[in-house]
């Protein structure tokens, strides 16, 4: 589109939640109105991953591009007269330097195309590149592709972290008439939402992905289980399909070769362990997804007892890269056993929240203060970070220096997962916070065995009590027994790394475990039946902040005095706490 100037705006689901689709047809009806649609196109695009929606980028025939953050529908107007009719930049909408930080270090791979190209439009996916990848590699040796794929390093990005190259080889090997292809993109990590986003703003690159494996294994039928709480993912992929079809680079013959490919999408009904791989199989079989004993492995006996494969999205949005690139050039980045780079789903008591892709290596320290702007609150400290979501474990501020990689990860007691990433400051109570991931995996988990069913049950109800205020010292001993006997005697992944978050918690945070247990205390102000609201004279400023948002007049205050609490009219609302950085009322 050479002398076009393009408006592209970021309308994933980030996007249409803060008003990109009406942004997008007033914009249209504007450039309309002054007969400047033949000079301006108007493109939705992906999420960029930095949440300041609506994210909007005014792309100049020059190159020159500027981007405005938080824009309203009603902001619309303005942008136009000024800066589409006018020339003139609209400086109250523009992105500043934490959206030049929050870039500035990222290595893009796996999102490059996000929220630079039309999801829907093919050709914006081919004029970068797309679908090149997949033309080398049909006149490859399939053994070859695969060879590349393991030299390169790359592991898988769903969280187990094995060899991809290696599962490839394993499936190839295996005597049988149909191979099969599974992309899982069953996300159900609280707080992630990676491959949502890959989906909504580059789905092509999955696509092809999923070609190269299954030409290099010797597949030609593939599934991608998406859950149907990501509508939005689901028609942009579905639409990326049929055009895939129709242009031949999946069907019958693709381009022109004696390869054939086709893709379909399973729903899936938005059931956590059906991330799992066996259960995810059943679930595509029509049965009830629950795991199954392994091995035999996927890779030997999966989808209708034949071998097949199972990689998440992100595993295969890299594949077109690195056959594009080499496998040397992937394995130069990473460290010396987790290479290339690692989408996060940064979010947090940090300044910038988003989507991240970092080269494998980079420090904690180095992900919060790069991309992430530090700390939200300036006066509240930062006390840790969840990595892995519910199946992950919540590290020490001590431990930030360590580099995020599978195997350094993995000593602390926590593990990367599929990318989840949650910065907590002083006001999180650790003790609640693993009494949150633990009702979260209690819910989801299939029952099928008995340490997952039972056992994490009744680390919740310990928890319970200990956050009630009626904990014992046996509790605590109880909570780590119990723990490793659910990691070590579970059937699958989610039973074997449930309690992460509690048994981390204990081993870096036990203080707060004694507060609870022995001083009836949550030091961090959360855990309402623990509270006694009084404020802590030496703490409090003296600023009448909790008088003014007290809904129930419970706070006294005048000027110069500190803060008193009524606790005969006071609700345990907890506004006064959360409002409160200087953490005076407990």
């Amino acid at each position: 589109m050479a002398g076009i100037s393009k408006i592209l705006v970021c309308g994933g689901t980030s996007g249409i939640s803060a008003g990109a689709r009406e942004v997008i047809r007033i914009f249209e009806d504007e450039l309309g109105k002054r007969g400047l649609l033949d000079q301006w196109k108007v493109i939705r695009v992906g999420d960029k991953g930095l949440f300041r929606d609506v994210l909007i980028d005014i792309d100049a025939p020059d190159g020159t591009k500027i981007t405005y953050q938080y824009v309203k529908p009603s902001d619309v107007l303005k942008i136009v007269e000024e800066h589409i009719v006018k020339g003139k930049v609209v400086r109250k909408f523009l992105a500043g330097k934490d959206y030049e930080k929050f870039f500035k270090n990222q290595i893009r791979i796996v999102l490059a195309n996000c929220g630079e190209i039309s999801p829907d439009n093919i050709d914006d996916y081919l004029e970068r590149g797309g679908y090149s990848s997949l033309k080398k590699a049909l006149e490859t040796d399939p053994l070859q592709i695969i060879d590349e794929i393991q030299r390169a390093g790359l592991r898988g990005r769903g969280g187990g972290g094995f060899n991809t190259g290696l599962k490839w080889r394993l499936c190839r090997e295996v005597d049988s008439d149909e191979r099969y292809v599974i992309c899982n993109a069953d996300e159900g990590d609280p707080g992630a939402f990676m491959d949502r986003s890959v989906l909504e703003g580059d789905p092509h690159s999955v696509l092809e992905g999923m070609a190269i494996a299954a030409y290099a294994i010797g597949s030609k039928e593939g599934y991608i289980y998406c859950r149907a709480e990501y509508p939005e993912a689901i028609k942009r992929l579905q639409k990326a399909i049929t055009i895939a079809r129709e242009r031949g680079f999946l069907g019958k013959s693709v381009m022109n070769s004696d390869f054939s490919f086709d893709v379909q999408i399973v729903k899936g009904a938005g059931a956590f362990v059906c991330g799992e791989e066996t259960a995810l199989i059943a679930s595509i079989e029509g049965k009830r997804g629950m795991p199954r004993m392994r091995p035999p492995y996927p890779a030997q006996k999966g989808l209708w007892g034949k071998p097949t494969i199972i990689n998440n999205v992100e595993t295969f949005a890299n594949i077109r890269h690195i056959i594009k690139n080499g496998a040397d050039w992937y394995a130069s980045m990473g460290t010396a056993t987790s290479k290339g780079t690692k989408v996060f789903a940064l979010a947090g008591k940090v300044k910038n929240t988003g989507l991240i892709e970092i080269p494998m290596g980079t420090t904690i320290n180095e992900i919060i203060y790069g991309p992430g702007g530090g700390p939200l609150r300036k006066k509240v400290p930062l006390k840790a970070v969840q990595m892995g979501g519910p199946s992950g474990g919540c590290l020490p501020v001590s431990l930030f220096d360590t580099p995020v990689d599978y195997e350094e990860m993995s000593k602390t007691g926590a593990i990367i997962g599929s990318g989840g990433m949650i910065v907590m400051d002083q006001k999180t109570c650790m003790v609640d916070i693993a009494k949150f991931f633990l009702q979260f995996t209690v819910l989801e988990s299939c029952g099928k065995c008995l340490p997952c069913r039972v056992g994490l049950k009744r680390m919740l109800e310990v928890l319970s009590e200990i956050t009630d205020g009626k904990g014992t010292e046996k509790h605590l001993e109880f909570l780590i027994e119990m723990g490793e006997t659910v990691k070590s005697t579970s059937l699958c992944g989610l039973g074997n790394t449930a309690p992460n978050p509690v048994l981390t918690t204990i081993k870096y945070f036990k203080d707060e475990y004694y507060n609870h247990i022995f001083q009836k205390q949550c030091p961090a102000g959360v855990c309402t039946n623990l509270l006694k609201f009084k404020v802590i004279e030496e703490r409090c400023i003296k600023c009448g902040k909790c008088y003014k948002i007290c809904p129930s007049g419970a706070i006294q205050w005048k000027k110069g005095d500190y803060a008193k609490i009524n606790n005969d009219l006071c609700i345990k609302c907890k506004a006064c706490v959360n409002l409160c950085d200087d953490m005076a009322i407990n």
